[in-house]
C-alpha cells in the first residue's frame, strides 16, 4: 500500500517553533484588539461635561430667602 503524499514543509502542526509563533503573534493581535475596543468604548461613553441643573435658591451654600 503505497500513499501519494507530499510532506509539506510550511504546515505549523509539524513545526514547534512556528506554531508557538504564530499563537504569540495571534495573543498579541487579540490583546491588541481587546484594549483598542475597550478604549473605544470608553470614549463612547465619555463623561458629557457639567449639566445645567435648576437649584432652588433655598438650597445654595448662601441661601437666599425671600
Amino acid at each position: 500500500m503505497e500513499h501519494n503524499t507530499v510532506e509539506n514543509k510550511n504546515d505549523i502542526t509539524r513545526d514547534r517553533v512556528s506554531r508557538s509563533r504564530f499563537m504569540f503573534y495571534v495573543q498579541l493581535f487579540c490583546i491588541v484588539a481587546f484594549m483598542l475596543g475597550g478604549c473605544y468604548n470608553l470614549y463612547k461613553h465619555r463623561y458629557a461635561g457639567k449639566p445645567e441643573v435648576a437649584v432652588p435658591e433655598s438650597t445654595l451654600y448662601n441661601p437666599k430667602y425671600k
